[in-house]
């Protein structure tokens, strides 16, 4: 008998759960080599669901750096920060507050003068975020962006696979295009979708098919309706 919990597996962010197609090659060659960066900064820009989150924690692994969240910079420690190779995230978030518009100028300065190289994430590009800071603004805006873009077919049905291969479960090739072609085009979706199609396989005793692929689908569909 087996039993299904409703217990999520944490995203995998190392390099090998890291999977590379066209639609993310350029941004991961461009974090491959911190030294070429402009002014020692980069700034990593995807929507939701697009993996950049992934691919600044293997960059931080790869180069022993801190991450850190940008909304929370009002109680960090600066300075020990910006003693190694950074990462901040959810940068655009700041803006308008002065407090963490503050503390970010100061962690930028503080990191660049350290010779740290800096990666920061974001949705859209530097010089788009409504940062009122002018020094900070200016800084923003000056940093060299990379888009890490939507995944692909490829990239979805890559990330589908492996995500089943790692709970142990064989789901054939034509189910697996079914479920790209009609699926949401982000990879949260295909964790959503693969937790929720091996819960169901498990609550009905009976393998992946095109029937509950499609019904599972649908569920999801009114769900987020």
């Amino acid at each position: 008998m087996q039993l299904s919990f409703d217990l999520p597996l944490a995203p995998a962010m190392g390099r090998d759960d890291f999977l590379v197609s066209d639609s993310n090659a350029v941004a991961f060659a461009a974090l491959e080599n911190p030294a070429a960066w402009p002014a020692g900064k980069l700034a990593l820009i995807g929507g939701a669901g697009s993996g950049k989150t992934h691919l600044a924690h293997v960059w931080a692994q790869d180069n022993e750096a801190v991450i850190t969240d940008a909304r929370r910079l009002n109680t960090a420690d600066v300075e020990a920060l910006a003693s190694a190779p950074l990462v901040v995230e959810h940068l655009e978030d700041i803006a308008g507050n002065p407090y963490l518009e503050r503390a970010m100028f100061h962690l930028h300065n503080l990191t660049l003068a350290n010779r740290q190289p800096l990666l920061i994430t974001g949705r859209e590009e530097p010089t788009h975020w409504p940062i009122a800071l002018p020094d900070l603004k200016s800084r923003m805006a000056g940093t060299p962006a990379i888009r890490i873009d939507a995944p692909d077919d490829m990239l979805l049905m890559q990330v589908m696979v492996k995500l089943f291969t790692d709970r142990g479960i064989d789901v054939k090739a034509p189910v697996v295009d079914y479920l790209v072609k009609r699926m949401d085009r982000s990879l949260g979706a295909v964790q959503q979708l693969v937790q929720a199609l091996d819960q169901e396989a498990l609550a009905r005793g009976k393998p992946i098919g095109l029937r509950l692929a499609g019904e599972v689908l649908d569920n999801i569909a009114h769900e987020g309706a």
